[in-house]
């Protein structure tokens, strides 16, 4: 909810007009796993959150396009740090995508920022898990008494979408959905 980065914990929090909802899950298949993240608006949601969720978006497109063999993790956080920076926005350092196969988190950790031509090298064959977590606010973030949620630690709103891709050859393929009603 809002400021919540990831893990939050449902409670006895109703969802109001204007709140922003992250919604992160995974499945288990034939012994594989995938994951995916989407941030709802609810309601009447203020234009600078709006713009926050397109942005994030966005920029987990932009992560896709470089997910292909011969490039570098480092180009996939290059192009969505870049993007979101550029559009004011922060990029949250100790949360990252990962690797994605018989377990739900594996190597190599796909960071949101980094240095183009950096990193481990993508081949074809490998899943990962791009997963942007931008703040509207500071990039700075604190984990609750409950040991699982995190926030903001400005209390600004935070977005978060994620997509499970596979490496290939002249384009990622994305593994996993956003189905919206």
């Amino acid at each position: 909810m809002n400021d919540v980065v990831v893990h939050g914990i449902p409670g006895k929090y109703e969802v109001r007009d204007g709140d922003i909802v992250s919604i992160d899950c995974g499945v288990f298949k034939n012994k594989f796993h995938a994951d995916s993240a989407y941030t709802y608006a609810v309601g009447n949601v203020k234009d600078e959150t709006l713009d926050l969720l397109r942005t994030t978006k966005a920029s987990l497109y932009l992560g896709i396009e470089q997910a292909v063999v011969g490039k570098r993790i480092g180009d996939i956080g290059f192009a969505i740090q870049s993007f979101c920076e550029k559009a004011g926005y922060t990029v949250v350092r100790e949360l990252v995508g990962h690797g994605v196969g018989r377990s739900l988190h594996e190597g190599p950790e796909v960071a949101n920022y980094g240095k183009r031509g950096d990193g481990a090298k993508l081949k074809e064959g490998m899943v990962i898990a791009i997963e942007p977590m931008i703040n509207l606010g500071k990039k700075s973030i604190h984990q609750e008494n409950d040991g699982w949620t995190i926030r903001t630690q400005d209390h600004k709103p935070s977005a978060h979408f994620e997509h499970t891709v596979a490496i290939r050859k002249g384009s990622a393929e994305i593994l996993t959905t956003f189905f919206l009603y």
